[in-house]
Formats: structure tokens, sequence, C-alpha cells
């Protein structure tokens, strides 16, 4: 597995990303949006509530990776998203 650097961007329009720090044009690796409800409850600190979802989701990950030895296969992700597949938890 390489190592990439990561980049959380603000995009200005309530879209937050995580990317590819020398990666411009790419789809991102995580996206999130919040609506003007939770923007308000947040009271604006919508990057700072971004970048602790990320964090909590990067460390979740490393632990699944460690417990277990299945890759992720790009393909299969891509397969599902295609197909319209949501899980909610």
């Amino acid at each position: 597995m390489t190592t990439a650097l990561l980049e959380i961007v603000d995009l200005g329009d309530g879209e937050i990303v995580l990317q590819r720090a020398e990666e411009e044009g790419v789809e991102p690796l995580v996206s999130i949006q919040f609506s003007a409800e939770a923007s308000a409850y947040l009271m604006d600190n919508n990057l700072e509530v971004a970048k602790a979802m990320i964090q909590a989701g990067i460390q979740a990950a490393a632990r699944l990776a460690e417990t277990s030895s299945i890759e992720v296969d790009a393909d299969t992700a891509e397969s599902k998203k295609a197909a319209g597949g949501r899980t909610v938890h």
C-alpha cells in the first residue's frame, strides 16, 4: 500500500472534502456537506466537526485493517456505488 499526503479542504460552498494533496481535479476521497439546520446547530464550526469525523473514520478503518486481512477492492466499491446501494447505520 502506498502512502499519500491527504488534505482536508473547505470548498467554500458548504462542502468539506478529504483529498490527496498532490492531485487536483480528481474526485475527493470523502465529501461532507452539512445542511443549513446542522450548520446552525454547529454554530458554523463545520470544518472542526468534519475534521473530527474524518479522523474518527480513518482511525476506525485502521483498526479494522489491523484485525482483518481483507483489502479494499476499488472495483467492488465502485460497483456497489453504481448499483445505488446504500447502507444506513
